[in-house]
């Protein structure tokens, strides 16, 4: 059976718009829904539309998504809207993508998307159709709290998690969304969609980054920052110069290949210099990081963000910076207005623009608490905050 949407009303005095994206697991979201009695309704947003990603396998919302997504409802028989958010989408997320990478950053475009479009505007317009829920086909669970409010948990299926890209889902919007696959396993979706005789059920899975029709972010950045891809010094840790580049947009935090580099030994991009056009290059024990600036702080947690700030020798909690990693021990401190993050064992490769996540224990169900995008990562912690703190447990995480 379906995971309830835990409402008091009926099924059939309940609307629920779920936004169908054109996959297979907003499709079975709709299916299930329906086939619970719910008066459901489709909303697909066009998002972008380069004409080449309209059939490319692993594209979401252009031409072919929109048509897959108008086929299920057809077929499941519930009405379907297409909203033109194209401007609003180029605006909030890809502009800030472009605007990322030229500062030497490595962004996440599909937390802008769920931040100010989906679960923020989509979420408007569910409103107004009268909706009293909103579902998608995120891996995530929701589950009702003592207070009565709801938060936010990661997938049973940990291999297709997604609670990393929803860290910024304020608790307002929370209680309006739901997540009915958050309890499935994506072969059980796919299998509920051949059940329900849907034609997008072995459709490839849409890619993160869904507006880059050729797999070349570059090229995406060229075209909106004419002159972005300015050259510049590839210098080791020491400022040496070594070679030169032709624009940091090319690079990533932890990259090896296509440095252009000829060293004794392997070398790394340890950091991008933006201001100075400079890629920093050096041996992979200098991706170590330990110590996290953290900013845009978004708190979801039972308890309040002040709670674990307060004393850190309480105990820590769990961080993810890459949502293919898992949950990492940590500890959270205010330092000059801004929060930082103590990586209990550290963490290679730390960029940036990533996410920093979380969560109330290391692994399974655990809830999110919140996150905060990285503004910046550094090698060790200040001289005056080493001390001889206690590992993170869980008992020290359920305060959460």
């Amino acid at each position: 059976m379906l995971n309830s949407l835990d409402l008091p009303a009926r099924p059939q005095d309940t609307r629920v718009v779920v936004a169908m994206s054109g996959g297979v697991d907003s499709s079975v979201t709709a299916a299930l829904l329906k086939a619970e009695g719910y008066d459901v309704v489709g909303v697909t947003l066009q998002l972008y539309d380069h004409g080449a990603a309209t059939h490319r396998k692993g594209a979401c919302c252009a031409g072919q998504d929109i048509h897959d997504a108008r086929a299920v409802a057809e077929r499941i028989g519930i009405p379907h809207y297409v909203l033109d958010y194209e401007r609003r989408f180029k605006e909030a997320v890809i502009d800030a993508f472009a605007d990322s990478y030229v500062a030497g950053e490595t962004p996440v475009p599909c937390v802008a998307c769920n931040q100010s479009v989906k679960f923020h505007d989509l979420l408007g317009t569910a409103r107004e159709l009268g909706a009293q829920v909103m579902a998608t086909g995120h891996y995530v669970a929701s589950r009702r709290l003592p207070d009565g409010s709801r938060g936010l948990f990661r997938a049973r299926d940990e291999e297709r998690d997604q609670s990393y890209f929803l860290f910024a889902t304020t608790r307002e919007q929370l209680d309006f969304l739901r997540f009915p696959l958050g309890e499935r396993s994506k072969s059980e979706t796919r299998e509920l969609a051949r059940r329900f005789g849907l034609a997008v059920a072995e459709k490839h899975d849409s890619q993160d980054i869904c507006f880059v029709p050729s797999g070349r972010y570059t090229d995406v950045i060229e075209r909106l920052k004419p002159g972005a891809a300015e050259p510049g010094d590839i210098v080791d840790l020491d400022g040496k110069v070594l070679g030169r580049h032709n624009g940091i947009i090319h690079f990533t935090i932890g990259q090896r290949k296509g440095i252009g580099i000829a060293a004794a030994a392997a070398l790394y991009v340890v950091r991008l210099d933006a201001e100075q056009r400079r890629v920093v290059v050096g041996p992979r024990e200098a991706l170590r990081t330990h110590r996290i600036v953290v900013r845009d702080v978004n708190w979801i947690g039972e308890a309040t963000l002040e709670h674990w700030l307060a004393d850190d020798r309480r105990g820590g909690i769990y961080v993810r910076v890459r949502s293919t990693r898992a949950p990492r021990p940590a500890w959270l401190r205010q330092v000059d207005g801004m929060i930082e993050v103590e990586l209990a064992d550290g963490e290679d490769g730390v960029s940036p623009g990533q996410a920093c996540v979380f969560y109330d224990a290391p692994d399974g169900q655990a809830r999110v608490l919140g996150g905060g995008y990285i503004k910046s990562a550094h090698a060790a912690l200040p001289v005056s905050a080493r001390d001889d703190r206690a590992m993170p447990s869980q008992s020290a995480a359920a305060h959460g």
